[in-house]
């Protein structure tokens, strides 16, 4: 493209403001979802947003992000340059109408961005507004331009500060502990999932990231740069490494159907759990939508059809429903569409119909020709198919006895579940408790108006490593499905959950301060990721925090949740207090559970979300599946952060 064609495309006028932004602000989380850690790295997220998106323009191929000493983000690329010259309508510089217009952006013009990612659309405007400090400074027209805001005001107009011949943007800004008041801290792993994730996303682009608040051996900063040549292939490989795989190859296409670009890879491998991603313009829709309708209609009818003029299901006695091809399966779909629909409860479900056809149409293509091509592993598949549909047999089964009231409880719950007075869920919550010892206490020491206990024997199923039947049939298992009132199966989803009839909004999984709770813990949220994911995202789970010691001098006494506290309350008890550690729930008594860990107005429940879900399967797949070296490299990294009771 021209020089001046491009100056044409992409200039002052290409800038459209859409609304103030005063409301920023004032609500924050109506833009930016929540002032907690997730609105907090959702920042940084908004300005590299705008970079991907001149790199999806292709403008741009490299994006360094910094986690500066004290908290604050700086984000560089080597795009074009926001506009600089006078926007028109607003009668100031286009950089300041982009910076403090909630909404304004070369987004919104057609002929600067075909298509933009960012799940809101509210630009770095918000990030201004939200931030006590930000400073821009754009490499365009031969020169360096800077402008400076507190709390998304101008502190000065545009200037220019020199000369260069480079062309890019660079946003410095600090997260205003105002408004974040809970932290403003950033997690490195987080920020560099969502990077990793986003190169896997965007092939060709490097991004680096680098946390200036760590050193390592050599005196050199954190670093990681995340750079992808084959795209989701390579993303597929990543995500399916802690598993073992049941054909060899990533089958994967990229093209463009009815005007819509289509990136699809996909594997088999051995176990038993579905894990399908889908991304719009870099957005994890995990809620699913007309794309990833659009590859399971396209994967089950080629399949079927393959797997019926292949003869190697004549001999089964019943139907293969949707669910049997996709066992065992990681996908990931990504689409790009210009006018994104969005909806679902989080707005991450995409809706726009064309969608459902071009990515079905693509799909349905690139397997025919995988399978005609690769006659071995068609057959492995099939075969596992086959399988697959047995155990769903069974499953059905299974399913519809936890489903059955059992004739030992009463009204169909569980007889060891002691259930509250309240009868509306939205006030009542439920404790999963490690142990009939620790749930004897707990009832006694629980206010029954509102709170329900359900013991757990010993250590739940991993379902990482079993069949859908044997879930269905593991007794502890069915005493949660029962208890917490959920339907369960779907014609779409085997495992999809009904919440309406959802008896308690809070579920609390509290288990021994020790290494065998925080593995029970681990296995009723592998069972709740895999089975009740929808509880996790509607906000439901929490896990209870116990203290760890109880420190007592005299008449004196007070509770430490870890080996700092513990030592700060023994010095301000002036030294020599008497020093309880907790092994467990059970040698607390009744009393001493309700104040620490029971009652609303002093405990801490951590609520338990899912920030990124393509990390989170990985992360579940290793610790809890078959392979063993990813999961000791894992503990190896980690171990440092680890309580460990011996």
């Amino acid at each position: 493209m021209s020089e001046e064609a491009n100056k044409k495309q992409y200039s002052a006028d290409s800038i459209q403001a859409l609304e103030g932004m005063e409301h920023v602000r004032m609500r924050p989380s109506m833009y930016i979802g929540d002032v907690g850690v997730r609105g907090l790295h959702h920042l940084v997220y908004e300005v590299v947003d705008n970079s991907i998106d001149e790199a999806m323009a292709g403008h741009c191929d490299t994006i360094d992000v910094i986690i500066n000493e004290d908290n604050s983000i700086t984000t560089q690329d080597n795009g074009r340059g926001i506009p600089v010259d006078l926007h028109k309508k607003e009668g100031v510089s286009a950089l300041e109408v982009v910076m403090t217009k909630i909404g304004a952006g070369g987004k919104f013009d057609k002929d600067s961005y075909k298509v933009s990612g960012g799940l809101h659309g509210v630009g770095v405007s918000c990030v201004n507004a939200l931030s006590s400090h930000l400073k821009a400074t754009v490499y365009r027209d031969g020169k360096i331009w800077e402008q400076e805001y507190e709390r998304g005001k101008t502190l000065y107009p545009v200037k220019s500060v020199g000369e260069s011949n480079e062309t890019g943007t660079i946003v410095t800004f600090v997260p205003d502990d105002t408004i974040f008041t809970q932290t403003t801290e950033y997690n490195y792993e987080t920020l560099a999932n969502r990077m990793r994730e986003l190169a896997y996303l965007n092939k060709g682009i490097t991004i680096t990231l680098t946390d200036k608040r760590n050193k390592d051996e050599k005196g050199e900063f954190t670093s990681e740069t995340f750079h992808s040549e084959e795209g989701l292939k390579e993303f597929i490989k990543f995500l399916d490494g802690t598993r073992e795989p049941l054909i060899q190859k990533v089958i994967s296409m990229e093209g463009e159907k009815n005007g819509i670009p289509v990136e699809v890879a996909m594997i088999y491998n051995t176990g038993y759990t579905e894990n399908l991603h889908s991304y719009v313009n870099n957005i994890n829709t995990h809620e699913g939508g007309t794309h990833l309708s659009g590859f399971r209609r396209g994967l089950t009818s080629t399949l079927k059809k393959y797997a019926d003029n292949s003869g190697m299901l004549d001999k089964l006695k019943f139907e293969i429903s949707g669910d049997d091809f996709r066992e065992g399966l990681t996908a990931i779909v990504s689409v790009k569409v210009g006018e994104p629909q969005f909806e679902g409860q989080t707005k991450t479900k995409l809706g726009n119909r064309e969608v459902t056809s071009a990515v079905s149409q693509a799909v349905s293509e690139m397997l025919t020709d995988y399978l005609e091509e690769n006659p071995d592993d068609a057959k492995q598949i099939v075969e596992k198919v086959k399988l697959a549909a047995q155990a769903r047999h069974a499953a059905a089964k299974a399913r519809e006895m936890v489903q059955r009231k059992n004739p030992m409880s009463v009204g169909g719950l569980p007889g060891k579940l002691s259930d509250c007075s309240e009868q509306d869920p939205t006030k009542c919550e439920v404790f999963l408790v490690e142990g009939d010892s620790a749930g004897g206490t707990a009832k006694q020491g629980r206010d029954r108006n509102f709170q329900a206990i359900l013991p757990l024997r010993g250590k739940i199923l991993n379902v990482e490593k079993a069949m859908q039947h044997k879930v269905f049939e593991n007794e502890e298992i069915k005493n949660i499905y029962t208890a917490l009132g959920v339907t369960i199966g779907t014609e779409e989803d085997s495992k999809a959950l009904n919440l309406e009839k959802l008896r308690y909004h809070k579920v609390v999984i509290m288990c021994d301060a020790d290494v065998d709770g925080s593995h029970i813990e681990t296995l009723i949220l592998t069972f709740f990721f895999r089975y009740m994911r929808e509880l996790i995202e509607g906000g439901h789970v929490y896990i209870a925090t116990p203290p760890l010691y109880l420190v007592k001098k005299g008449a004196k006494k007070r509770y430490a949740w870890n080996d700092k506290e513990r030592d700060q309350i023994n010095v301000e008890m002036g030294g020599g207090a008497g020093i309880q550690r907790y092994k467990g729930l059970g040698e607390m008594n009744a009393e001493q559970l309700w104040d620490t860990t029971m009652n609303p107005e002093f405990r801490t429940l951590r609520q338990v979300t899912i920030d990124n879900a393509t990390e989170s399967d990985r992360i579940f797949s290793m610790l809890m599946g078959d392979e063993v070296p990813p999961r000791r490299e894992f503990i190896e990294k980690n171990a440092v952060y680890a309580n460990i009771d011996v």
